[in-house]
């Protein structure tokens, strides 16, 4: 079962790697990382790359698609090679997933029209210009095409998609074998429980580093 884990600058590490830690503990699972040209992509922060070892064209029909989301997807909106891969992916694929903004990628390509979706809740009406219902949930499933809100909700996303794949029960197994039992210490962590002036403060933030990231790559 090869899985496709899509990479490029930009993007938010944990919104590639909670996905990852999940899906290659599923049995038979052959992890992919891929990317327009092979080779290290930088993550948002800038202080990290992650390798991509496969290129586009030699990962054309994976069982599972994920696309993580970052700044960097705001770039990629308008990169044909790149949308098109992914719409060639989804017509063979088992399950075409997203984290965060990557759903911006899976609607910028057409796979969203007409469903429901999510994504960060900064960036989550933007899925309207792609013709997506937004959905304020965790994790949204429509037919084979799974989406998650922000960055740590890949994980709730990859153990919902094992469960679908294996059963309950080893998805439960992994649950525990990652120990993902969050315990956050404080209670912020959407803009619906956060007080309004740090929705504020991260909503100005995420705004001026989109603006940044579309202006110019991102150097080491």
């Amino acid at each position: 079962m090869v899985v496709g884990v899509l990479i490029f600058d930009g993007l938010a590490a944990l919104d590639a790697i909670g996905p990852y830690e999940v899906l290659s503990r599923l049995p038979g699972a052959d992890m992919r990382f891929l990317a327009t040209e092979s080779g290290p992509k930088r993550t948002e922060t800038g202080h990290l790359s992650l390798v991509a070892d496969y290129s586009l064209a030699d990962v054309q029909a994976p069982e599972i698609v994920v696309v993580p989301g970052g700044f960097g997807t705001r770039r990629l909106l308008d990169d044909e090679e790149l949308l098109s891969w992914i719409r060639s992916a989804h017509e063979t694929s088992q399950w075409t997933t997203s984290v965060c903004t990557g759903s911006l990628l899976l609607g910028a390509a057409g796979i969203l029209q007409g469903l429901r979706a999510t994504s960060h809740w900064a960036a989550l009406e933007r899925l309207r210009e792609f013709g997506a219902e937004p959905a304020s949930e965790r994790v949204v499933e429509e037919g084979k095409v799974m989406t998650a809100a922000g960055v740590s909700s890949g994980i709730d996303m990859a153990l919902r998609l094992a469960a679908r794949i294996a059963g309950e029960e080893v998805a439960k197994a992994i649950q525990l074998g990652i120990e993902y039992d969050p315990q956050p210490p404080f209670d912020s962590g959407s803009p619906a429980k956060a007080p309004p002036h740090l929705v504020e403060l991260v909503r100005s933030v995420a705004e001026q580093r989109e603006a940044e990231a579309a202006e110019k790559p991102l150097s080491p």
